[in-house]
């Protein structure tokens, strides 16, 4: 198995108006988050990939703030540094050089400078270094560093801004051991029993579980050893909730959920039965789905079902037309309460996991693509048709191939999904997802 590399996650915190969407963008490189003129109406991702030079790293945005009131910011960037706090391995402390130095600033910045995590201060909107400076150094009184001036919206600092962001990644290679126990994310909505599917497995009541939606303390690691094998379940019930709105609490589930996801193999996506599947679901599966993780869809709570021959049938169905977009996962219905099947969850994480970092000759997928061309003709356009010359794995977890082609453009999306079909009718790869990429090579440079 290969070292672990997860990518570190980094936060960002700031009040109304500094311009964490713009920054957001900025990095992402396209417009994700809604800027408008009107502070806190940051929608939409949360969560952008971001590549710096060698380094890639998951930029979370931590929900903008309605400004009701000084008291009503200063609690909503508190709960915005909880996240950042909890989730990030490197925070942005971001403030704005025309606003000046703010009460909430310093109130926040007491909390990080608490929490143990590396925390970067940056001063946005400084358009001209000349004639802000003295204004920048002001932010030396918050008492957490330095500060880094940048403009986000004319992309002035940063380079320097991200060099210093990523200097406190933790270091892959060097200091981290070999670990090839499976980490297996537990994620899904509040109440569906995520907590209590641990428990069960653990066989004590090692996570607090009571009724109230989303009362379990933190993420929690848990070790559990199953049939002399070692698995990490990582946890990610929801912090301790006071009346949120629906929208607050949908934000902390999918910036926790994507910290869990990014650090696992396997990911069990929870469904409640009695609820069926439903519209948050499919956000939290698409999680892992974007980050090419493996996944199971667990139905819990099956127990409480009325039943009859075709039930199952029926509930797969409705599952597999809202999660379209995954047919491979791997379906299991089990009840946290009674047990029923939960030791075959364990079977099906080994199963999901060993395809998830399979690995096939070249050889052997080169014959299955010279069949696939052969029964079904590549499609062409305006007289030119799609050749594919070669194809091979280049990477596990998820495996990733590249096809080499004359013509990028013509490999229709429907095509590689044929492949794709094609190399899974022979291997299986159940519960993985599979990464096409698609190469050109012109003739003259076969």
């Amino acid at each position: 198995m290969s070292k672990r590399k997860s990518k570190p996650i980094v936060a960002v915190v700031g009040r109304p108006n500094v311009g964490k969407s713009t920054l957001f963008n900025v990095l992402a490189g396209e417009n994700i988050s809604i800027v408008k003129d009107t502070p806190g109406i940051t929608r939409d991702r949360i969560y952008a990939d971001i590549t710096w030079l060698d380094k890639s790293f998951t930029l979370i945005d931590t929900g903008g703030i309605e400004p009701d009131s000084k008291d009503i910011i200063l609690s909503q960037m508190r709960e915005q540094a909880e996240i950042a706090m909890e989730t990030a391995d490197v925070i942005i402390f971001l403030v704005d050089v025309k606003q000046g130095l703010q009460d909430a600033d310093a109130k926040v910045a007491d909390m990080l400078r608490r929490c143990h995590k590396p925390v970067v201060l940056v001063v946005n909107k400084v358009d001209s270094f000349e004639k802000y400076m003295a204004d920048v150094y002001e932010f030396y009184n918050l008492g957490i560093g330095d500060p880094h001036p940048i403009s986000a919206a004319n992309r002035l600092g940063i380079g320097d801004m991200l060099d210093e962001v990523s200097q406190y990644f933790p270091e892959t290679d060097e200091e981290e051991e070999e670990d090839d126990r499976i980490r297996v994310a537990i994620v899904g909505k509040p109440n569906v029993g995520k907590s209590s599917i641990i428990n069960k497995l653990l066989g004590e009541n090692r996570l607090i579980v009571s009724d109230i939606a989303g009362t379990t303390r933190d993420a929690v690691d848990t070790e559990i050893t199953y049939n002399g094998k070692e698995y990490v379940f990582i946890d990610t019930a929801g912090l301790r909730r006071k009346n949120k709105i629906k929208e607050e609490l949908e934000h902390f589930m999918i910036v926790r959920t994507v910290s869990a996801v990014e650090r696992a193999d396997v990911v069990v996506m929870v469904i409640d039965a009695s609820e069926g599947v439903t519209e948050q679901d499919a956000k939290i599966a698409g999680i892992a789905h974007d980050r090419g993780k493996a996944v199971i869809i667990a139905v819990n709570k099956w127990d409480a079902i009325e039943k009859d021959d075709k039930t199952i049938y029926r509930f797969t169905e409705k599952v597999r037309n809202t999660l379209s977009y995954m047919p491979y996962a791997e379906m299991l219905f089990i009840s946290a309460k009674t047990g029923q099947r939960l030791p075959k969850l364990y079977e099906t994480i080994d199963m999901v996991s060993e395809n998830h970092a399979m690995r096939v000759a070249t050889g052997v997928l080169n014959e299955i693509m010279a069949e696939a061309v052969a029964m079904q003709q590549p499609p062409s356009d305006k007289g030119k048709r799609l050749r594919l010359y070669y194809i091979t794995q280049v990477a596990v977890k998820p495996p990733t191939f590249v096809i080499f082609v004359n013509d990028k453009e013509l490999m229709h999306f429907s095509y590689t999904r044929y492949i794709e079909n094609q190399i899974r009718d022979t291997f299986g790869f159940k519960g993985t997802p599979l990464h096409f990429i698609i190469r050109e090579r012109k003739e003259k440079d076969q």
